[in-house]
């Protein structure tokens, strides 16, 4: 059942409300520069595609295009932030951090300044643009830089919440958007922290734990509820932050049902995946199953389409978890966490 202490939205799975999350991005950025007058914006021509445009609106005088220049957009905004502002830079996630990986490791990583990278169109789900649009890869790219962090929302108002934190986290963030629009899982009042995990489905015995990352989230809650009525008890976890883990959340519901299943929509080779198998490898192993791309290149075609043909819909994270389920711990719980 739906974990009552999620606060998530009424109607989640008769009728739910749509919205990208890039969306959230464009309503929290305006937010963030409304807190603080130290919160910039820049762009590498692709100001209504990233949603930067409401910031442009709202606050022209701290709005900056750099044009189709992605190694200036980070080498720029890491100069500002040397000088005491918090940049937000926008682009394609093919393109940022695609393109400009080198530059945003060495003048932001480095020298740990807190801009904040924000890859749009990211996954499958952006649909007829294709392969080369579809970055699958960006996650596994961002966790490997020293001192940055990387969130992964499952919504546009969780979106919106984490754009807001990440204006006050003072150190070098990666954001993670998607551009179709997807449900909207959770409300105003689902709480929200970087770095915290969220069990939004809860069972009394699970055998299973689904761990899931952004906007996939939604397919493993429709999985966990026809898993269910099926009779087989599962607990879902919403974890938006990918780097740091919550360490803490993810060994106890691991330990607590015996066997895993990771879901994104991303390469399972180093993204989410990799990171919660490199945490239960050392606190709890478990047998695991991996949702995401499977070692393969995205096509054109509808975002929807594209989920079930690439094995990340509800029905393959239901057939994950019964894989999973035949080869866990005849006595889960038994590795206690340090």
């Amino acid at each position: 059942m739906i974990n009552p202490d999620a606060k998530l939205a009424e109607n989640i799975f008769e009728k739910p409300a749509m919205a990208s999350t890039r969306e959230g991005f464009g309503k929290g950025v305006v937010e963030a520069g409304k807190a603080d007058e130290r919160v910039v914006v820049l762009t590498a021509d692709l100001a209504e595609s990233t949603q930067a445009h409401h910031f442009e609106k709202a606050f022209p005088e701290r709005f900056v295009q750099v044009g189709v220049a992605e190694q200036n957009l980070a080498t720029v905004a890491a100069g500002m932030a040397n000088y005491g502002k918090i940049p937000f830079i926008t682009s394609y996630a093919a393109f940022n951090p695609g393109r400009n990986w080198e530059q945003i490791r060495t003048t932001i990583g480095i020298n740990n300044v807190p801009v904040i990278v924000c890859g749009m169109h990211a996954g499958v789900s952006v649909g007829p643009d294709g392969a080369t649009h579809q970055a699958l890869e960006d996650l596994a790219m961002m966790r490997a830089i020293p001192r940055f962090t990387v969130i992964s929302a499952c919504d546009s108002e969780e979106g919106r919440k984490a754009t807001i934190a990440a204006a006050k986290l003072g150190t070098p963030v990666y954001m993670r958007w998607g551009r179709e629009k997807s449900p909207v899982m959770t409300t105003p009042d689902t709480p929200f922290q970087i770095g915290k995990a969220q069990l939004f489905w809860q069972s009394k015995n699970p055998s299973v734990a689904i761990f899931a990352t952004g906007s996939l989230l939604y397919q493993a809650l429709l999985a966990a509820r026809d898993l269910e009525a099926e009779g087989t008890e599962v607990s879902v976890v919403n974890v938006h932050t990918v780097k740091p883990l919550d360490r803490e959340t993810i060994v106890s519901e691991a330990t607590r049902a015996g066997a895993v299943v990771t879901v994104e929509e991303h390469q399972v080779h180093g993204g989410f995946g990799g990171a919660i198998a490199e945490l239960l490898s050392r606190e709890a192993p478990v047998p695991i199953e991996f949702i995401g791309m499977q070692d393969r290149f995205g096509q054109s075609g509808e975002a929807q389409e594209l989920i079930e043909h690439f094995g990340m819909s509800h029905t393959a994270i239901k057939e994950a978890v019964i894989r999973a389920a035949a080869r866990r711990s005849p006595t889960p719980g038994f590795r206690k966490s340090r």
